[in-house]
């Protein structure tokens, strides 16, 4: 693993350890979705999420959250970043937007959340 980005490489080792500790397979899986290239990393509109997504449930984006279309569901939404635009938009639907590392504390079994990529 030879990431230039420092939270990158300290956030694929937390993935791997929750994953161990909790016996979680959802972190594992997300860390092996982080270790690609930046360029294979998930690019998610909210309007996607807003068509996937339920009211109040999680949804992780193993890359950014832009900010094409609309969102309606008051959903939490863990991402490694989000445009500004994006993050006002689901903020506005009374969302909440997180990055990984907090989801992680909040749910170290990573139940009920669901992938988008």
């Amino acid at each position: 693993m030879n990431k230039s980005n420092p939270r990158l490489e300290s956030l694929i080792k937390m993935l791997k350890k929750v994953s161990r500790e909790n016996e979680a397979d959802i972190w594992r899986e997300i860390a092996g979705r982080i270790e690609t290239s930046s360029k294979n990393h998930a690019e998610v509109n909210v309007s996607k999420i807003n068509r996937y997504a339920n009211e109040n449930e999680t949804i992780l984006v193993p890359g950014k959250v832009l900010a094409a279309g609309t969102i309606n569901a008051a959903v939490k939404v863990a991402a490694l970043t989000f445009s500004d635009a994006a993050r006002e938009k689901i903020t506005q639907a009374k969302g909440t937007c997180m990055t990984i590392e907090e989801l992680i504390a909040a749910n170290p079994k990573g139940s009920r959340v669901r992938i988008l990529r």
